[in-house]
């Protein structure tokens, strides 16, 4: 029955109530995730009577927290895109530090033996020079090996970075699971959702989206499903799946990511991209791989235009020239799945075809396929895979030995991943440069023009047959050249300057020759060794466009590595930057609504604190009318 008591017990309770929560607000102003609680009041069903309803009172329906899902998700959207460019950042700037800097860095030692090299030539007979140019040599080969050794010591601290972000992703997926169960069944026994809960699972979600891609979805039990990368679950209600990072199939010091359901394994490394596990996985695929490859390809360049020059040479002592550099071998392994016995030998052949890819030998159909791991297309091959018709193809040769090779058996093919590591001098003595070239060319005695020999080097060691050429003058612009059995291997027209160019060797000449001049090709003599031709056709070598194709030089891969990982570091510094501020902006947005703003609880507190007093004034007035009543009855 409506009375003025029991309509102003029933407001001294709900404001009394309102004061609690207000009190609890204050206290939270300052707890990390907690979401600010408001009172909502309905009025008690009314007393229906002649003259219409009275009000009975006042009731506290709910207590909820200020949250919008909405804000929420921006948050964690732009939180796990802030840590991945971040943690690709941090990553990706050591490596480029060390590629760029102006004493160590790639650049800066290849010029330093670029520099000793124009030195020899010109001064080919200076011995101090030479060993400047040895020295030089070794300190490229020793720098190669240190940037293996400190691109291993990042890869192996990326590693550990997966392994304990895998870890925290686990605990925290635990808790929002057991959170959920704890908020599924407060609302089934109480109709009411446990604030408190739900402000730690969300917190708890906040933090796995720093370490991943966080997607939620509302179940009507009050739980959250958590999906994380491009849809993978991760908790279902109160059952969380637990993330691992299980070994590389064909590199056991490396790591994928899985999501392990009952017995089985997941792969899911491709799918996740996001937060700071995602950018760990982008900066090893994007750039500590590649850069690894890129110094192999380097050296291998290296190595292979420079021993090619050392082989069409002299050296000091008149002896031919020998290798300079030695590589380290193509990288092959089996994955660990594979059943077959079969094997494969691997080696580079050809410097202009050779990439920085790493490639997977697959054993699909009864054929042996090549694809690039880097684009997923499947290269085109040569041959047969057998020893005297070997696979070729991207600049290597692979030969399939050992027993029968079973469909699904694969092979990683790494062309330059290990050739940096193995970069050294085989020479030891300065004497075993070959600045001079191997073959001179003198003009014959009964010439009459004006025609003189610039240089003579031979430009391809595998094609240059030994012997005695002729290139004679059939008339002032043109001239033919025959070999020792006089037989015609080349004609053109003349230019002066211009190199004149057959069976691997060229021969330069200026001035102008007259008709029937001729110009003898052969051997040089022991007294040759001051010559400084071959030097300087080796200083081209280096500047000219033998790699990629033919259309890159040795000094542009250099800089094109240096330039690229600069370029990705400072884009991630960049996008982390700004990813930081959106972030920022949107954690400003949630609190605005989800936190204690502490005029907005004194306003209230006043508020509540005057209408309980004026609920306790009416009890009391209830009282003394009461009093007054009893009074005028016992007279």
């Amino acid at each position: 029955m409506s009375d003025i008591l029991s309509t102003s017990v029933s407001g001294l309770l709900a404001f009394q109530r309102a004061l609690d929560i207000t009190s609890n607000n204050v206290s939270n102003v300052a707890t990390p995730g907690y979401s600010v609680e408001n009172v909502n009041f309905t009025p008690q069903p009314g007393q229906a009577t002649a003259i219409g309803y009275i009000g009975s009172g006042v009731q506290v329906q709910s207590i909820t927290r200020s949250y919008d899902e909405l804000l929420a998700g921006q948050v964690r959207s732009s939180q796990s895109g802030y840590s991945r460019f971040n943690s690709y950042a941090t990553q990706a700037s050591q490596i480029d530090n060390m590629l760029s800097s102006s004493s160590t860095g790639l650049t800066a030692s290849l010029q330093a033996f670029v520099n000793a090299l124009h030195t020899v030539a010109n001064s080919p007979a200076s011995t101090a020079q030479r060993q400047v140019l040895l020295s030089q040599a070794q300190g490229l080969a020793q720098q190669m090996q240190n940037y293996t050794s400190q691109l291993s010591t990042y890869g192996a601290g990326i590693e550990s970075q997966i392994g304990a972000s895998v870890a925290q992703i686990n605990t925290l997926s635990t808790g929002i699971a057991s959170l959920n169960g704890q908020i599924a069944a407060g609302l089934a026994s109480t109709g009411q959702t446990p604030n408190s809960l739900m402000d730690q699972r969300d917190k708890m979600i906040d933090q796995l989206s720093q370490y991943v891609t966080v997607n939620t979805t509302t179940q009507a039990d009050g739980s959250l499903n958590v999906y994380i990368g491009s849809g993978q679950p991760l908790v279902i209600g109160n059952t969380s799946q637990a993330l691992t990072a299980f070994q590389d199939p064909y590199n056991a010091a490396r790591h994928d990511i899985g999501i392990v359901n009952g017995s089985s394994t997941a792969d899911v490394t491709s799918e996740i991209s996001g937060g700071a596990l995602g950018g760990l996985l982008a900066v090893r695929s994007q750039v500590l791989q590649p850069v690894q490859n890129t110094l192999g390809q380097f050296s291998v360049g290296l190595a292979n235009i420079v021993n090619q020059a050392q082989q069409a040479g002299m050296d000091l002592t008149g002896a031919a020239g020998k290798p300079m550099f030695a590589v380290g071998p193509v990288l092959t392994a089996p994955a660990s799945s594979n059943t077959g016995l079969a094997t494969i030998a691997v080696t580079r052949t050809d410097l202009a075809s050779l990439t920085a890819d790493d490639y997977t030998l697959g054993r699909t159909g009864g054929a042996w396929q090549l694809t690039d791991r880097t684009t997923g297309q499947v290269v085109p091959m040569t041959g047969t895979g057998t020893a005297a018709d070997p696979f070729n193809a991207v600049g290597v040769s692979i030969v399939v030995g050992g027993g029968a090779a079973v469909n699904g058996d694969r092979f990683v093919i790494q062309p330059t991943g290990g050739a940096a590591a193995g970069l050294s001098v085989l020479l030891t003595s300065p004497t075993q440069f070959a600045a001079a070239s191997s073959i001179q060319t003198n003009a014959a005695a009964a010439n009459t023009g004006t025609g003189a020999v610039s240089s003579s080097i031979v430009t391809d060691p595998s094609t240059w047959v030994a012997g005695s050429y002729k290139i004679a003058f059939t008339s002032a612009t043109q001239y033919q050249v025959t070999d020792s059995t006089n037989t015609v291997i080349g004609t053109g027209n003349y230019t002066s300057g211009t190199p004149i160019t057959f069976n691997g060797g060229s021969v330069t000449l200026t001035g102008a020759p007259a008709t029937g001049d001729a110009f003898i090709v052969g051997a040089a003599s022991s007294s040759s060794v001051g010559d400084n031709s071959n030097a300087f056709a080796l200083v081209d070598a280096l500047s000219a466009a033998k790699m990629n194709g033919g259309t890159t030089s040795l000094s542009n891969v250099a800089n094109n590595l240096v330039s690229q990982v600069g370029v990705q570091t400072q884009q991630a510094q960049s996008n982390a930057s700004a990813q930081k501020s959106v972030n920022q902006s949107a954690v400003d947005t949630r609190n605005n609504l989800s936190g204690v703003n502490l005029d907005e609880e004194a306003a209230k507190l006043v508020q509540y604190q005057q209408a309980y007093s004026a609920c306790a004034q009416l009890i009391q007035t209830s009282n003394t009318m009461f009093n007054s009543l009893i009074s005028a009855i016992h007279g």
